[in-house]
């Protein structure tokens, strides 16, 4: 069994602690060492492991720090070594990262940038950057054409998936996701429900896959044009 405990850090991304059912533990794009060190100290101070998405700094400040003190590997996409911190493992789509018993497997998943990658085993994905609760990530450096083929592979995943992803970024999507799809029943409740949580200060993460299937615009499009024009119109929206 794999457990995801969100860690909030910045202003609003979010760190992943994993923990196998061995007790092997991961920490997720850690950019704050102290704040992701807590974190694991919080849960017995064991760490393994030091897993990334892509190679942003609010995703990869905390790395050397976490590393020197824990003294465990680096795993990062292969593609993007160069401008990742040093890499003990780089992986790239097909190949698999071992957490005590759990396999995660690797997909490329390009699009916010071209050597993005997430990571799907034990019934949780890690999305980072590419799909959030009710959007994805901005084309920073990919096209409209490399996220549609990155979102198509999520959709492809088991339905009760947890979707774990950098940001807090809820509230926000759902109000455009309510512009692009103002009749969907489902997605109105699940933002009359999101803003209850954020009210009440707590996460809107993780979310199900099946819950992003049926409410996010970005995993509705039929298309590459189709995502394409959302995003353009999310890039704007206010």
């Amino acid at each position: 069994m794999l457990t995801a405990t969100a860690v909030p850090v910045l202003s609003d991304n979010y760190s992943w602690l994993l923990k196998d059912g061995t007790g092997a533990t991961a920490i997720v794009d850690p950019p704050d060492a102290k704040v992701c060190s807590a974190a694991v100290e919080a849960a017995g101070g064991r760490l393994d492991m030091i897993i990334l998405t892509h190679h942003h700094d609010d995703h990869i400040a905390g790395v050397e720090e976490m590393r020197a003190h824990y003294k465990v590997p680096v795993v990062g996409a292969a593609a993007d070594a160069h401008r990742l911190p040093k890499l003990d493992q780089s992986v790239k789509e097909g190949d698999s990262v071992r957490l005590g018993d759990t396999v995660l497997h690797v997909l490329d998943t390009p699009g916010h940038t071209v050597g993005h990658i997430a990571y799907e085993g034990g019934g949780i994905l890690l999305s980072g950057d590419t799909l959030f609760s009710l959007g994805c990530g901005r084309l920073l450096e990919g096209t409209a054409a490399d996220m549609f083929g990155s979102l198509q592979k999520f959709a492809k995943l088991a339905p009760d998936t947890l979707v774990c992803c950098g940001h807090e970024y809820t509230q926000s999507n759902a109000k455009f996701a309510l512009h692009a799809d103002p009749t969907n029943t489902a997605l109105q409740a699940r933002a009359a429900e999101v803003d209850r949580l954020r009210a009440a200060g707590q996460h809107t993460v993780p979310t199900r896959l099946a819950a992003e299937m049926a409410e996010n615009p970005f995993m509705r499009a039929k298309d590459v044009p189709a995502l394409a024009a959302l995003r353009t119109a999310k890039d704007t929206f206010k």
